[in-house]
């Protein structure tokens, strides 16, 4: 997109790419869980990124997008972080999936909007208001909840988990930022692209790197970097140039809705009474900041009636 072409702001079609972006991202949960059955977290994590870099580029000739390769200055350096922010991310959030059941992983998630709204106020001067933090703490309770007792089999998946969901939200913030600027499409494959070079430099010095792995493995592997890390982030990056980045991101709520009937049917699992409770508490916890966060952002978009200025009645002085 040309410098300083910014398309109308349009919350209808801004919810509409943000739900499609959260309904395929919702299968990385079931596709990387199948996979990682067969692959170790750096192996996997490498060879994600390497497919969704093939598929964002083939995108990127389809669609024309090889006219914006070259990115405007001022877009380098966000679109390079949010590069390196994905490798990162990754490595900690397929070594998580890894340990966690899906569907209690997808309910971790859940603090991703909530992250993304406390970045926002600080970064994009979003509003934070002080009654959301009552959601928060209900949603760290379901957290605590879930790991009670069994913090040696789920606690170190939990912080491998947050640090994840933390980078996935940094990077979501500056994603706001530069999309202004750069081609979304563009700004995917360069994110999947920077990643894959961060994470091939991991396997590379600490030696990983496994391919021997069954066929089936391989084939879920390529269609699920098709529709997570690759489609997904198209609609979702487009999202934000019709709508806020908080609201955008509180449509990921709903992955729990996608994940839960996926991993059962593809998987047959299905997570333990307490994550589930303590999950089921998150899930609300999150509802309850997106009514609060959508009815303040709805009472702010209101039309204000201003009066009409009456001219003043000129005294006449005899």
């Amino acid at each position: 997109m040309p410098k300083g072409d910014h398309p109308p702001r349009d919350p209808a079609k801004g919810f509409l790419f943000a739900l499609a972006g959260t309904a395929l991202l919702s299968t990385n949960f079931v596709t990387a869980k199948y996979a990682l059955q067969g692959f170790n977290p750096p192996t996997f994590a490498l060879l994600w990124t390497i497919s969704a870099s093939f598929y964002s580029f083939l995108i990127v000739l389809a669609t024309g997008g090889w006219r914006h390769f070259i990115l405007p200055r001022p877009s380098v350096l966000p679109v390079a972080l949010i590069g390196v922010g994905t490798g990162i991310g990754m490595l900690f959030g397929w070594e998580a999936l890894s340990r966690l059941d899906p569907s209690f992983t997808a309910f971790l998630s859940r603090f991703r909007p909530v992250l993304i709204i406390i970045l926002s106020s600080l970064v994009l001067r979003e509003r934070l208001s002080f009654k959301e933090l009552f959601p928060i703490g209900v949603m760290l309770l379901g957290c605590v909840w879930s790991a009670v007792g069994r913090w040696e089999v789920v606690g170190t998946g939990i912080l491998l988990a947050s640090t994840a969901i933390f980078m996935a939200s940094v990077q979501q913030v500056i994603a706001k930022i530069a999309v202004s600027r750069a081609h979304p499409t563009i700004m995917v494959f360069y994110r999947v692209f920077i990643a894959a070079l961060i994470i091939g430099t991991w396997n590379l010095v600490t030696g990983q790197a496994d391919f021997d792995v069954p066929l089936s493995h391989w084939l879920v592997l390529a269609l699920g970097a098709l529709l997570g890390p690759t489609l997904s982030f198209h609609l979702m990056y487009r999202s934000y140039r019709y709508w806020d980045l908080s609201r955008s991101s509180m449509v990921l709520i709903t992955q729990p809705l996608f994940v839960l009937p996926l991993a059962y049917v593809f998987l047959d699992l299905f997570p333990a009474r307490r994550e589930l409770l303590g999950g089921g508490v998150i899930f609300l916890g999150a509802v309850w900041l997106t009514w609060i966060h959508f009815s303040a952002g709805k009472r702010a978009e209101l039309p204000v009636a201003v009066p009409k200025q009456v001219a003043p009645v000129r005294e006449v002085t005899e």
